[in-house]
Protein backbone atom coordinates (compact mmCIF):
# COMPACT_ATOMS: atom_id res chain seq x y z
CA UNK A 1 0.00 0.00 0.00
CA UNK A 2 1.24 3.45 -1.26
CA UNK A 3 2.12 5.76 1.91
CA UNK A 4 2.50 8.66 -0.44
CA UNK A 5 0.34 10.74 -3.18
CA UNK A 6 1.94 12.57 -5.71
CA UNK A 7 0.14 15.78 -6.80
CA UNK A 8 1.10 17.53 -10.05
CA UNK A 9 0.15 20.10 -12.18
CA UNK A 10 -1.34 19.45 -15.45
CA UNK A 11 1.62 20.82 -17.20
CA UNK A 12 3.90 19.32 -14.72
CA UNK A 13 5.86 22.58 -14.27
CA UNK A 14 5.64 21.38 -9.89
CA UNK A 15 4.75 18.11 -7.99
CA UNK A 16 4.36 17.47 -4.60
CA UNK A 17 4.71 14.52 -2.66
CA UNK A 18 1.99 14.11 0.20
CA UNK A 19 1.85 11.47 2.85
CA UNK A 20 -1.09 10.03 2.67
CA UNK A 21 -1.56 10.12 6.51
CA UNK A 22 -1.46 13.65 6.24
CA UNK A 23 -4.60 13.38 3.66
CA UNK A 24 -6.35 11.64 6.39
CA UNK A 25 -5.47 14.03 9.10
CA UNK A 26 -6.88 17.17 7.14
CA UNK A 27 -9.74 15.19 6.40
CA UNK A 28 -10.51 15.07 9.67
CA UNK A 29 -9.61 18.22 10.81
CA UNK A 30 -11.82 19.89 8.36
CA UNK A 31 -14.62 17.50 9.40
CA UNK A 32 -13.47 18.11 13.29
CA UNK A 33 -13.65 22.46 12.36
CA UNK A 34 -17.06 22.13 10.58
CA UNK A 35 -18.21 20.24 14.10
CA UNK A 36 -16.98 23.19 16.48
CA UNK A 37 -18.33 25.72 13.54
CA UNK A 38 -21.89 24.12 14.41
CA UNK A 39 -21.47 24.25 18.08
CA UNK A 40 -20.18 28.07 18.15
CA UNK A 41 -22.88 29.24 16.22
CA UNK A 42 -25.59 27.26 18.41
CA UNK A 43 -23.86 28.32 21.92
CA UNK A 44 -23.99 31.64 23.50
CA UNK A 45 -26.32 34.08 25.46
CA UNK A 46 -29.15 32.83 23.19
CA UNK A 47 -29.05 28.86 22.19
CA UNK A 48 -30.06 28.14 18.92
CA UNK A 49 -30.41 24.43 17.86
CA UNK A 50 -28.23 22.89 15.57
CA UNK A 51 -30.85 21.95 12.87
CA UNK A 52 -32.35 25.41 12.94
CA UNK A 53 -28.35 26.27 12.27
CA UNK A 54 -28.28 24.12 9.71
CA UNK A 55 -31.35 24.94 8.04
CA UNK A 56 -30.45 28.77 8.13
CA UNK A 57 -27.07 28.17 6.70
CA UNK A 58 -28.89 26.16 3.60
CA UNK A 59 -30.90 28.90 3.40
CA UNK A 60 -34.57 26.97 4.73
CA UNK A 61 -35.36 28.46 7.80
CA UNK A 62 -36.25 32.06 6.49
CA UNK A 63 -35.12 35.05 9.03
CA UNK A 64 -35.90 33.83 12.21
CA UNK A 65 -31.79 33.88 13.45
CA UNK A 66 -30.65 35.91 10.59
CA UNK A 67 -29.23 38.42 13.00
CA UNK A 68 -27.83 36.23 15.70
CA UNK A 69 -25.94 34.07 12.89
CA UNK A 70 -25.48 35.98 10.24
CA UNK A 71 -24.17 39.10 11.95
CA UNK A 72 -23.00 38.36 15.65
CA UNK A 73 -21.48 35.11 15.33
CA UNK A 74 -20.64 33.90 12.22
CA UNK A 75 -18.34 36.73 10.98
CA UNK A 76 -16.65 36.37 14.66
CA UNK A 77 -15.98 33.18 14.21
CA UNK A 78 -14.61 33.08 10.39
CA UNK A 79 -12.28 36.20 11.00
CA UNK A 80 -11.23 33.59 14.43
CA UNK A 81 -9.89 31.26 12.22
CA UNK A 82 -8.56 33.08 9.64
CA UNK A 83 -6.50 34.88 11.93
CA UNK A 84 -5.40 31.90 13.87
CA UNK A 85 -4.46 30.29 10.56
CA UNK A 86 -2.10 32.89 9.41
CA UNK A 87 -0.75 33.45 13.25
CA UNK A 88 -0.03 29.06 12.73
CA UNK A 89 1.56 29.53 9.91
CA UNK A 90 3.54 32.20 10.69
CA UNK A 91 5.02 30.69 13.50
CA UNK A 92 5.36 27.99 11.45
CA UNK A 93 7.68 29.59 8.60
CA UNK A 94 10.09 31.38 11.54
CA UNK A 95 10.61 27.65 13.48
CA UNK A 96 11.24 26.39 9.98
CA UNK A 97 14.01 29.76 8.80
CA UNK A 98 15.41 30.22 12.50
CA UNK A 99 15.55 26.47 13.12
CA UNK A 100 14.06 27.19 16.90
CA UNK A 101 11.50 25.37 18.20
CA UNK A 102 10.73 28.08 20.44
CA UNK A 103 10.02 30.92 17.49
CA UNK A 104 7.43 32.48 16.69
CA UNK A 105 5.79 35.96 15.83
CA UNK A 106 5.01 37.12 19.59
CA UNK A 107 8.60 36.20 20.69
CA UNK A 108 10.75 37.57 17.71
CA UNK A 109 9.51 40.21 18.10
CA UNK A 110 6.76 40.70 14.45
CA UNK A 111 3.68 41.37 16.94
CA UNK A 112 5.69 43.44 19.07
CA UNK A 113 6.20 46.04 16.07
CA UNK A 114 2.49 45.82 14.89
CA UNK A 115 1.46 46.16 18.72
CA UNK A 116 3.64 49.27 18.97
CA UNK A 117 2.13 50.64 15.75
CA UNK A 118 -1.38 50.30 16.66
CA UNK A 119 -1.27 51.57 20.06
CA UNK A 120 0.06 54.98 19.08
CA UNK A 121 -2.75 55.02 16.76
CA UNK A 122 -4.96 54.39 19.65
CA UNK A 123 -3.86 56.07 22.46
CA UNK A 124 -2.49 59.53 20.71
CA UNK A 125 -4.76 59.84 17.39
CA UNK A 126 -7.94 58.53 18.63
CA UNK A 127 -10.01 61.28 16.54
CA UNK A 128 -8.72 59.18 13.44
CA UNK A 129 -11.04 56.91 12.69
CA UNK A 130 -10.06 53.14 13.80
CA UNK A 131 -9.78 52.07 10.26
CA UNK A 132 -6.34 53.09 10.63
CA UNK A 133 -5.34 50.61 13.13
CA UNK A 134 -4.96 47.54 11.06
CA UNK A 135 -3.39 49.25 8.55
CA UNK A 136 -0.68 50.51 11.30
CA UNK A 137 -0.57 47.24 12.92
CA UNK A 138 0.52 45.87 9.60
CA UNK A 139 3.10 48.95 8.67
CA UNK A 140 4.67 48.28 12.26
CA UNK A 141 5.36 44.34 11.84
CA UNK A 142 7.05 45.24 8.24
CA UNK A 143 9.25 48.19 10.06
CA UNK A 144 10.35 46.34 13.04
CA UNK A 145 10.80 43.10 10.77
CA UNK A 146 13.16 45.12 8.06
CA UNK A 147 14.95 46.92 11.07
CA UNK A 148 15.61 43.26 12.38
CA UNK A 149 16.78 41.56 9.11
CA UNK A 150 19.11 44.82 8.86
CA UNK A 151 20.81 44.73 12.15
CA UNK A 152 21.34 40.70 11.83
CA UNK A 153 22.66 41.15 8.19
CA UNK A 154 26.50 40.54 8.65
CA UNK A 155 27.46 38.83 5.74
CA UNK A 156 24.71 37.57 5.23
CA UNK A 157 21.76 36.48 8.15
CA UNK A 158 22.32 33.91 10.45
CA UNK A 159 19.00 32.46 12.44
CA UNK A 160 20.65 32.76 15.98
CA UNK A 161 21.76 36.32 15.16
CA UNK A 162 17.96 36.84 13.36
CA UNK A 163 16.35 35.71 16.53
CA UNK A 164 18.50 37.17 19.24
CA UNK A 165 17.77 40.47 17.36
CA UNK A 166 14.30 39.59 17.29
CA UNK A 167 14.10 39.24 20.85
CA UNK A 168 16.13 42.63 21.57
CA UNK A 169 13.02 44.07 19.47
CA UNK A 170 10.42 42.27 20.94
CA UNK A 171 11.70 43.65 24.68
CA UNK A 172 11.72 47.63 23.43
CA UNK A 173 8.25 47.32 21.32
CA UNK A 174 6.70 45.82 24.82
CA UNK A 175 8.47 48.95 26.93
CA UNK A 176 7.66 51.16 24.24
CA UNK A 177 3.83 50.19 24.56
CA UNK A 178 4.02 50.05 28.74
CA UNK A 179 5.06 53.47 27.96
CA UNK A 180 2.45 54.71 25.91
CA UNK A 181 0.25 53.38 27.28
CA UNK A 182 0.86 55.41 30.70
CA UNK A 183 1.02 58.54 29.38
CA UNK A 184 -2.21 58.06 27.12
CA UNK A 185 -5.54 59.76 27.97
CA UNK A 186 -7.78 57.72 30.69
CA UNK A 187 -10.28 56.92 28.14
CA UNK A 188 -8.19 54.75 25.32
CA UNK A 189 -6.32 52.81 27.84
CA UNK A 190 -8.87 49.98 28.20
CA UNK A 191 -9.01 49.91 24.09
CA UNK A 192 -5.28 49.84 24.07
CA UNK A 193 -5.60 47.11 26.73
CA UNK A 194 -8.49 45.40 25.17
CA UNK A 195 -6.88 44.92 21.74
CA UNK A 196 -3.12 44.01 23.18
CA UNK A 197 -4.85 40.99 24.96
CA UNK A 198 -6.34 39.71 21.45
CA UNK A 199 -9.72 39.87 20.91
CA UNK A 200 -12.08 39.36 17.81
CA UNK A 201 -15.32 41.40 19.65
CA UNK A 202 -17.36 43.35 17.18
CA UNK A 203 -15.77 41.96 13.97
CA UNK A 204 -17.97 41.83 10.96
CA UNK A 205 -17.81 40.69 7.32
CA UNK A 206 -15.19 44.02 6.30
CA UNK A 207 -13.20 42.92 8.84
CA UNK A 208 -13.39 39.00 7.75
CA UNK A 209 -13.08 40.44 3.81
CA UNK A 210 -10.07 42.87 4.51
CA UNK A 211 -7.72 39.71 6.41
CA UNK A 212 -9.36 36.95 3.95
CA UNK A 213 -7.24 37.87 0.86
CA UNK A 214 -3.69 37.84 3.18
CA UNK A 215 -4.87 34.24 4.47
CA UNK A 216 -5.73 33.13 0.40
CA UNK A 217 -2.66 34.41 -0.79
CA UNK A 218 0.19 33.80 1.66
CA UNK A 219 -0.90 30.08 3.23
CA UNK A 220 -0.80 28.68 -0.34
CA UNK A 221 2.33 30.30 -1.24
CA UNK A 222 3.87 29.19 1.60
CA UNK A 223 3.03 25.42 0.58
CA UNK A 224 4.35 26.52 -2.70
CA UNK A 225 7.72 27.05 -1.14
CA UNK A 226 7.72 24.54 1.81
CA UNK A 227 10.10 22.71 -0.39
CA UNK A 228 12.68 25.68 0.73
CA UNK A 229 11.68 25.55 3.97
CA UNK A 230 13.08 21.40 4.40
CA UNK A 231 15.98 22.12 2.97
CA UNK A 232 16.73 25.60 5.31
CA UNK A 233 16.13 22.84 8.28
CA UNK A 234 19.28 20.94 7.08
CA UNK A 235 21.78 23.97 7.97
CA UNK A 236 22.84 26.58 5.77
CA UNK A 237 26.17 24.88 4.92
CA UNK A 238 24.27 21.66 3.28
CA UNK A 239 21.37 23.60 1.72
CA UNK A 240 24.15 26.53 -0.15
CA UNK A 241 25.58 22.38 -1.05
CA UNK A 242 22.24 21.70 -2.77
CA UNK A 243 22.19 24.70 -4.34
CA UNK A 244 19.36 26.58 -2.46
CA UNK A 245 19.77 30.51 -2.33
CA UNK A 246 19.86 30.46 1.33
CA UNK A 247 19.81 34.34 1.88
CA UNK A 248 17.24 34.99 -0.74
CA UNK A 249 15.03 32.46 0.15
CA UNK A 250 15.18 33.41 4.08
CA UNK A 251 14.25 36.89 3.49
CA UNK A 252 11.17 35.88 1.71
CA UNK A 253 10.01 33.48 3.58
CA UNK A 254 10.51 36.30 6.45
CA UNK A 255 8.22 38.91 4.57
CA UNK A 256 5.56 35.93 3.94
CA UNK A 257 5.71 35.32 7.76
CA UNK A 258 5.79 39.25 8.06
CA UNK A 259 2.65 40.00 5.89
CA UNK A 260 0.22 36.91 8.30
CA UNK A 261 1.52 37.93 11.77
CA UNK A 262 0.97 41.24 10.62
CA UNK A 263 -2.83 40.96 9.34
CA UNK A 264 -4.11 38.48 11.70
CA UNK A 265 -2.67 40.86 14.31
CA UNK A 266 -4.23 43.79 12.61
CA UNK A 267 -7.49 42.43 12.77
CA UNK A 268 -7.72 40.19 15.91
CA UNK A 269 -5.04 42.15 18.22
CA UNK A 270 -2.08 41.01 19.67
CA UNK A 271 -2.69 37.54 20.22
CA UNK A 272 0.16 35.31 21.38
CA UNK A 273 1.08 31.63 21.43
CA UNK A 274 -0.78 30.59 18.46
CA UNK A 275 2.71 30.82 16.25
CA UNK A 276 4.47 28.49 18.90
CA UNK A 277 1.52 25.80 20.11
CA UNK A 278 0.28 25.25 16.51
CA UNK A 279 3.52 24.14 14.38
CA UNK A 280 4.24 22.01 17.77
CA UNK A 281 0.69 20.42 17.73
CA UNK A 282 1.03 19.68 13.99
CA UNK A 283 4.50 17.71 13.56
CA UNK A 284 2.93 15.38 16.02
CA UNK A 285 0.08 14.45 13.94
CA UNK A 286 1.54 14.90 10.28
CA UNK A 287 5.46 14.32 10.70
CA UNK A 288 8.41 16.74 9.63
CA UNK A 289 7.82 17.79 5.94
CA UNK A 290 6.93 21.02 5.83
CA UNK A 291 4.41 20.42 2.63
CA UNK A 292 2.51 18.17 5.10
CA UNK A 293 2.63 20.79 8.54
CA UNK A 294 1.33 23.88 6.52
CA UNK A 295 -2.04 23.15 5.70
CA UNK A 296 -2.67 20.92 9.21
CA UNK A 297 -0.86 24.11 11.18
CA UNK A 298 -3.56 26.55 9.49
CA UNK A 299 -6.61 24.26 10.73
CA UNK A 300 -4.67 23.83 13.91
CA UNK A 301 -3.97 27.74 14.61
CA UNK A 302 -7.32 28.54 13.50
CA UNK A 303 -9.01 25.89 15.56
CA UNK A 304 -7.14 27.56 18.64
CA UNK A 305 -8.15 30.95 17.99
CA UNK A 306 -11.92 30.00 17.03
CA UNK A 307 -12.11 27.39 20.39
CA UNK A 308 -10.70 30.21 22.42
CA UNK A 309 -12.95 33.05 21.08
CA UNK A 310 -15.99 30.64 21.68
CA UNK A 311 -14.81 29.70 25.55
CA UNK A 312 -14.66 33.67 26.05
CA UNK A 313 -17.69 34.27 25.05
CA UNK A 314 -20.00 31.82 26.64
CA UNK A 315 -17.99 30.68 29.76
CA UNK A 316 -18.82 33.94 31.79
CA UNK A 317 -21.73 35.42 30.57
CA UNK A 318 -23.11 37.68 30.03
CA UNK A 319 -19.72 39.18 30.42
CA UNK A 320 -17.46 38.65 26.86
CA UNK A 321 -13.89 37.85 27.60
CA UNK A 322 -10.81 38.58 25.17
CA UNK A 323 -9.70 35.92 23.48
CA UNK A 324 -6.16 36.34 24.12
CA UNK A 325 -6.83 35.50 27.68
CA UNK A 326 -7.55 31.64 27.21
CA UNK A 327 -4.81 31.65 24.37
CA UNK A 328 -2.14 32.58 27.11
CA UNK A 329 -3.86 30.13 29.51
CA UNK A 330 -2.70 27.78 27.24
CA UNK A 331 -0.06 28.70 25.83
CA UNK A 332 2.55 30.17 28.97
CA UNK A 333 2.51 26.66 29.91
CA UNK A 334 2.74 25.19 27.13
CA UNK A 335 5.85 27.58 26.56
CA UNK A 336 7.63 26.59 29.38
CA UNK A 337 6.94 23.11 28.78
CA UNK A 338 8.79 23.36 25.78
CA UNK A 339 11.72 25.17 27.31
CA UNK A 340 12.07 22.42 29.90
CA UNK A 341 12.51 19.88 26.82
CA UNK A 342 14.52 21.60 24.81
CA UNK A 343 16.83 22.65 28.15
CA UNK A 344 20.07 20.09 26.83
CA UNK A 345 19.53 21.86 23.29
Amino acid sequence: MRKHTVLRSRSESFSFIVENRTIRMLLILLGLTALLFLTGLSVGSTFIHPIAVMKHLIGTNGEEHAFVIGTLRLPRMVLSMLAGMALGVAGLILQGIVRNPLASPDIVGITGGASAAAVYVITFHSEISLKWVPLAAISGACVVSLLMYALARNNGVTPIRLVLIGIGIQSLTSAAVTLMIVLSPTYSTSEAYIWLTGSVYGANWNHVMSLLPWVVIFVPLTFVLSRKLNVQELGDGVALGLGAKVQRNRFALLLISVALAGSAVAFAGAIGFVGLMAPHISRMLAGRSFGSLVPVTALIGGMIVFMADTAARTLFLPLDLPAGVFVSGIGAPFFIYLLYRNRHQ
